[in-house]
């Protein structure tokens, strides 16, 4: 092996690690979000108030896309991934209604 290869490897292998811990705090970090985010479907429940809020719920995306544009993330897949988790809350406030 070359040492051109050997750098790239170990370069590689420094990548795959730091993507590996940013995992980890993504998946912490939602866990944190959805526990936050069921604690607001438990209360909305209990007060008889609707399980969504179509303002609000723009008014994220629309903050999200602002972030990804500063953070030189594509602006569309942060409005997808937002998309998602406000599907994922609103089920779980659903869920709460009955």
């Amino acid at each position: 092996m070359s040492d051109a290869t050997a750098r790239a490897a170990q370069l590689l292998s420094e990548h795959r690690a730091s993507i590996d811990r940013l995992d980890a705090i993504l998946v912490f970090t939602l866990a944190e979000r959805f526990k936050r985010t069921q604690a607001v479907g438990k209360l909305k429940a209990e007060h008889d108030l609707p399980p969504s809020d179509p303002a609000r719920e723009a008014w994220q995306i629309e903050r999200l896309q602002q972030l990804a544009k500063e953070a030189d993330l594509d602006p569309e897949f942060a409005r997808k991934f937002l998309s998602f988790v406000i599907s994922e809350v609103i089920r779980h406030h659903t869920s709460f209604q009955k």
